[in-house]
């Protein structure tokens, strides 16, 4: 028997893409429906996926942000509901119904998290590893390219590899102009059979964005210190982090750990900021690998923060971040 398997399976109606590490117990479940989304990351069957006790349809149908929800082609919010970008100002479009808002009615989290729009373009398994391919068309989307005037394409690649699971984004840029990349992800995670009372959260980063009462930055930065785990007995976090401590191969490594168990989630070069995400009550914490800052794409524009990184005019963009169960 091959020791990594990718193939299909059906719950509820819904078709998931299986990732299978025979040898370590490791699982992975995508569902192409529902945003190329990963409902499920397991060791030897307990999910560290956090998705509220939703299958994956009603995770389908109720539009709920959980597992590993990607947000394009901007993350978190704008503030104004408009962004510059090659000498222009793009505003949001109102009227077409496809914006998703915040409590303070800002725009939030793009426009694909939820889209049942992802074709499977592989599905394979090797000696060492097994993956899967979606790819997204935004371009075919008159909806989304009159909110974002870039024609281009998202690949996402779920690679089952050496114990990890690799999130591999792939922005083919098909515009005669270069594409702000504003992307990031929601990841949400969870350590199986502990109380959050026992979770120590370890969060690599030399600042802490100050943030606006909209939750918008600032512009201004104040000291953090990596030094010590952060117990999440009593802390709430809903955090930017910048200035990440990153190894001699660029990699920066946020955890949560406890009861003999350990979450880590690397962050590959690209992704220079952190948003961590624990709120009160509730048995999960999202480290969440972006591009940026949220609304970077205005700020650059008032000085108060670099341009986002960018896929050239007919060119890529690519990056990952990795995903460890210990």
């Amino acid at each position: 028997m091959a020791n990594f398997i990718a193939d299909t399976v059906t719950q509820d109606g819904v078709e998931l893409l299986r990732l299978r590490d025979v040898a370590r117990e490791l699982q992975v479940l995508i569902a192409p429906s529902a945003g190329a989304n990963a409902l499920e990351f397991s060791l030897r069957g307990k999910n560290y996926m956090y998705t509220g006790g939703l299958s994956p349809l009603e995770v389908q149908q109720r539009k709920r942000l959980c597992g590993n929800p990607l947000l394009a082609p901007w993350a978190n919010r704008l503030l104004p509901s408009s962004f510059p970008a090659n000498g222009r100002t793009y505003v949001l479009q109102e009227g077409i119904g496809n914006l998703r808002k915040d409590g303070n009615g800002l725009p939030i989290h793009g426009l694909v998290a939820f889209t049942d729009a992802w074709g499977l373009m592989n599905l394979e398994a090797f000696d060492n590893r097994a993956e899967a391919t979606c790819r997204l068309e935004f371009w075919r989307y008159p909806e989304w390219m009159a909110q974002w005037p870039f024609a281009h394409s998202l690949y996402l690649t779920y690679r089952l590899r050496d114990g990890a699971l690799e999130v591999e984004t792939i922005i083919e840029n098909y515009a005669r102009e270069a594409m702000p990349v504003a992307i990031g992800y929601h990841p949400y995670f969870q350590l199986p059979g502990v109380p959050r009372e026992q979770w120590f959260a370890t969060l690599p980063a030399r600042k802490k964005t100050v943030l606006s009462d909209k939750l918008t930055p600032t512009g201004q930065t104040e000291p953090f210190s990596p030094s010590e785990p952060l117990s999440l007995k009593d802390q709430v976090l809903d955090n930017i982090f910048e200035d990440l401590v990153r190894d001699d191969a660029r990699m920066a490594t946020f955890s949560v750990s406890g009861g003999g168990r350990r979450l880590s989630v690397v962050y590959g070069p690209q992704y220079p900021v952190a948003v961590v995400y624990a709120p009160r009550g509730q048995e999960f914490i999202c480290f969440e690998p972006m591009t940026g800052v949220t609304n970077q794409l205005n700020l650059a524009a008032e000085g108060k923060y670099p341009p986002l990184p960018e896929a050239p005019a007919h060119g890529v963009w690519k990056e990952s971040y990795w995903i460890r169960i210990e």
